[in-house]
Protein backbone atom coordinates (compact mmCIF):
# COMPACT_ATOMS: atom_id res chain seq x y z
CA UNK A 1 0.00 0.00 0.00
CA UNK A 2 2.91 2.55 0.36
CA UNK A 3 3.13 4.60 -2.79
CA UNK A 4 -0.80 5.13 -2.98
CA UNK A 5 -2.35 8.01 -2.98
CA UNK A 6 -5.40 8.05 -0.43
CA UNK A 7 -8.60 10.10 -2.05
CA UNK A 8 -8.57 13.42 0.25
CA UNK A 9 -12.10 12.98 2.34
CA UNK A 10 -15.10 15.18 0.33
CA UNK A 11 -13.49 19.29 1.44
CA UNK A 12 -14.83 20.94 3.27
CA UNK A 13 -16.04 24.65 2.74
CA UNK A 14 -14.82 27.99 5.16
CA UNK A 15 -16.45 29.08 7.86
CA UNK A 16 -18.76 32.41 7.29
CA UNK A 17 -19.90 34.13 10.10
CA UNK A 18 -23.72 35.47 9.14
CA UNK A 19 -26.19 37.50 10.81
CA UNK A 20 -29.66 36.42 10.24
CA UNK A 21 -32.63 38.84 10.79
CA UNK A 22 -36.13 38.73 9.69
CA UNK A 23 -38.31 41.30 7.58
CA UNK A 24 -41.74 40.06 7.73
CA UNK A 25 -42.16 36.46 7.66
CA UNK A 26 -39.05 36.39 5.78
CA UNK A 27 -35.71 35.54 7.09
CA UNK A 28 -32.55 37.25 5.37
CA UNK A 29 -28.57 37.16 6.84
CA UNK A 30 -25.64 38.74 5.57
CA UNK A 31 -21.71 38.21 6.25
CA UNK A 32 -20.21 39.74 9.31
CA UNK A 33 -17.51 41.01 8.05
CA UNK A 34 -19.62 44.55 6.95
CA UNK A 35 -21.25 44.92 10.12
CA UNK A 36 -20.23 47.28 12.91
CA UNK A 37 -22.80 47.13 15.15
CA UNK A 38 -26.58 45.98 15.75
CA UNK A 39 -28.50 48.74 17.74
CA UNK A 40 -32.02 49.28 18.65
CA UNK A 41 -34.77 51.14 16.79
CA UNK A 42 -33.83 55.23 17.39
CA UNK A 43 -36.23 57.82 15.38
CA UNK A 44 -34.44 59.17 12.13
CA UNK A 45 -34.82 62.57 10.63
CA UNK A 46 -36.13 62.75 7.35
CA UNK A 47 -34.45 64.18 4.73
CA UNK A 48 -36.26 65.84 1.75
CA UNK A 49 -36.14 64.22 -1.82
CA UNK A 50 -33.86 61.10 -0.51
CA UNK A 51 -34.11 57.76 -2.58
CA UNK A 52 -37.05 56.09 -1.38
CA UNK A 53 -35.44 53.60 0.63
CA UNK A 54 -34.26 56.36 3.12
CA UNK A 55 -35.99 56.59 6.07
CA UNK A 56 -33.79 59.70 7.41
CA UNK A 57 -30.39 60.19 9.75
CA UNK A 58 -29.52 59.13 12.51
CA UNK A 59 -26.75 60.34 15.12
CA UNK A 60 -24.27 57.57 15.77
CA UNK A 61 -21.65 59.02 18.48
CA UNK A 62 -21.21 62.28 16.29
CA UNK A 63 -21.26 60.32 12.98
CA UNK A 64 -24.90 61.26 10.96
CA UNK A 65 -25.67 58.52 9.00
CA UNK A 66 -28.36 57.77 6.60
CA UNK A 67 -30.98 54.68 7.65
CA UNK A 68 -32.26 52.54 4.98
CA UNK A 69 -35.81 50.48 5.12
CA UNK A 70 -34.20 46.96 3.99
CA UNK A 71 -37.51 45.99 2.87
CA UNK A 72 -38.41 48.90 0.58
CA UNK A 73 -35.07 48.41 -0.85
CA UNK A 74 -35.39 44.77 -1.36
CA UNK A 75 -39.26 45.32 -3.09
CA UNK A 76 -40.76 44.10 -0.46
CA UNK A 77 -42.66 46.74 0.66
CA UNK A 78 -41.72 49.48 3.47
CA UNK A 79 -41.43 48.11 6.64
CA UNK A 80 -42.70 50.20 9.93
CA UNK A 81 -40.40 50.46 12.55
CA UNK A 82 -41.67 48.91 15.99
CA UNK A 83 -39.90 48.12 19.60
CA UNK A 84 -38.73 45.06 17.99
CA UNK A 85 -36.69 46.55 15.29
CA UNK A 86 -33.56 47.27 14.96
CA UNK A 87 -30.79 49.30 13.08
CA UNK A 88 -28.34 47.26 12.00
CA UNK A 89 -25.04 49.15 10.98
CA UNK A 90 -23.00 48.88 8.12
CA UNK A 91 -19.55 49.64 6.34
CA UNK A 92 -19.28 49.08 2.46
CA UNK A 93 -16.39 50.98 0.40
CA UNK A 94 -16.20 53.28 3.27
CA UNK A 95 -19.64 54.57 3.44
CA UNK A 96 -21.27 53.92 7.09
CA UNK A 97 -25.04 53.53 6.63
CA UNK A 98 -27.57 51.32 9.26
CA UNK A 99 -30.26 49.09 7.58
CA UNK A 100 -33.83 48.83 9.58
CA UNK A 101 -34.48 45.05 9.90
CA UNK A 102 -38.03 43.60 11.86
CA UNK A 103 -35.98 41.87 13.92
CA UNK A 104 -32.17 40.16 14.19
CA UNK A 105 -32.56 36.58 15.31
CA UNK A 106 -29.25 34.86 15.27
CA UNK A 107 -25.53 35.35 14.14
CA UNK A 108 -23.70 32.18 13.42
CA UNK A 109 -20.89 30.33 11.60
CA UNK A 110 -21.80 27.97 8.41
CA UNK A 111 -19.70 26.38 6.70
CA UNK A 112 -19.72 27.72 3.07
CA UNK A 113 -21.22 24.68 1.40
CA UNK A 114 -24.64 25.14 2.79
CA UNK A 115 -25.17 28.24 0.83
CA UNK A 116 -26.82 27.29 -2.38
CA UNK A 117 -27.39 29.06 -5.44
CA UNK A 118 -30.43 30.08 -6.31
CA UNK A 119 -32.61 28.80 -8.80
CA UNK A 120 -33.15 29.86 -12.35
CA UNK A 121 -35.98 31.87 -12.49
CA UNK A 122 -38.22 33.38 -15.44
CA UNK A 123 -37.87 37.33 -16.14
CA UNK A 124 -38.33 39.92 -13.54
CA UNK A 125 -36.21 38.37 -10.78
CA UNK A 126 -32.92 40.15 -10.11
CA UNK A 127 -30.07 37.73 -8.25
CA UNK A 128 -28.01 41.31 -8.15
CA UNK A 129 -28.73 41.67 -4.35
CA UNK A 130 -28.75 37.56 -3.01
CA UNK A 131 -25.73 35.22 -2.90
CA UNK A 132 -27.67 32.01 -2.28
CA UNK A 133 -29.96 30.47 -0.10
CA UNK A 134 -29.17 28.79 3.33
CA UNK A 135 -31.77 26.00 4.62
CA UNK A 136 -31.35 26.36 8.73
CA UNK A 137 -33.45 24.57 10.90
CA UNK A 138 -36.71 24.06 8.65
CA UNK A 139 -36.40 27.88 7.15
CA UNK A 140 -35.10 29.16 4.12
CA UNK A 141 -32.52 31.66 4.44
CA UNK A 142 -32.11 34.70 2.04
CA UNK A 143 -28.34 35.37 1.25
CA UNK A 144 -27.93 38.82 0.92
CA UNK A 145 -24.84 40.26 -0.24
CA UNK A 146 -24.41 43.96 0.93
CA UNK A 147 -21.38 44.92 -1.68
CA UNK A 148 -23.53 44.53 -4.56
CA UNK A 149 -26.57 45.32 -3.37
CA UNK A 150 -25.18 49.38 -1.86
CA UNK A 151 -22.40 49.03 -4.58
CA UNK A 152 -23.91 52.11 -5.75
CA UNK A 153 -24.71 54.02 -2.64
CA UNK A 154 -28.36 55.67 -2.34
CA UNK A 155 -26.79 58.82 0.08
CA UNK A 156 -24.19 59.63 -2.26
CA UNK A 157 -27.23 62.09 -3.73
CA UNK A 158 -27.66 64.14 -0.98
CA UNK A 159 -24.50 64.15 0.21
CA UNK A 160 -22.77 67.25 -0.27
Amino acid sequence: MSGQVQPNPMPVGSPIEIIAFCLGEQQFCVRTTSIREIRGWSRSTPLPHASPEVMGMINLRGAIIPVINLARKLGLGWSEPNVRSAIVVAEIGGSVFGLLVDKVSDILTIDQTMVQPVPEMTAGFDRAYVEGIIAHSGDMVCFLNLERMFAQTVWQDFAA
